[in-house]
């Protein structure tokens, strides 16, 4: 086959592991509320690129950038969470309370998990950089075996790198981080998110 899969592995790698929304909120979220917290966080991260992955394997990608209008709603939809994000980051760097870790239940874990995966689910880049990836790295004729191959080896690296993302921002060093300039962190927080849905918002992408 003419499936190059170091050279696909190596492009998710850095879009998935570079500095980002999703990899910013696995940090702050971890350093915040603690390891459990950060690690569904990222497991909702994860399932997102898995979702995007698959559909962008199957020609959904294609589909989404043919028709303009679908791209919009994630794009704008990406942008209204992101601004979400950021005013939540601004109101905590404003108040500047004290870190309390809330109790891990079912449902703040559900909550966790949610926020990952709506982040991944309207990031418009992700439509992109999927539809590039199988356009590019996967030929048309690909079978479905391979397809899949692809598919879960891409899967399996995402899902190391944003946990990986969760275990080391809920380190001990970290969390003391965090607590010691809880303010700066979310007012960081909420910059790059500001930042990242206004140029969401104003870049011409297709």
């Amino acid at each position: 086959m003419d499936i190059n899969l170091p050279l696909i592995l190596l492009a998710a790698l850095l879009a998935g592991g570079s500095p980002g929304p999703a990899t910013l909120t696995i940090a702050g979220t971890s350093m915040a509320s603690g390891r459990r917290a950060g690690l569904a966080v990222a497991s909702g991260v994860t399932t997102g690129s898995f979702v995007w992955s698959v559909s962008a394997a199957f020609g959904l990608g294609a589909i989404m950038l043919a028709n303009a209008w679908l791209f919009e709603i994630v794009r704008y939809a990406g942008a209204a969470y992101l601004g979400w994000l950021a005013l939540k980051s601004a109101r905590a760097a404003w108040l500047g309370a004290a870190l309390k870790v809330p109790p891990v239940s079912p449902r703040s874990m559900r909550g966790h998990y949610a926020k990952g995966l709506g982040l991944h689910l309207t990031n418009p880049k992700a439509v992109l950089f999927f539809g590039a990836l199988y356009s590019v790295g996967v030929p048309p004729d690909t079978p479905v075996t391979a397809l899949l191959v692809v598919i879960l080896s891409v899967g399996a690296q995402s899902f190391i790198v944003f946990h990986g993302y969760a275990f080391i921002f809920s380190s001990a060093p970290m969390m003391r981080a965090y607590t010691r300039a809880k303010r700066l962190f979310e007012a960081a927080f909420a910059l790059f998110f500001g930042a990242a849905a206004l140029r969401i918002l104003t870049a011409r992408v297709v």
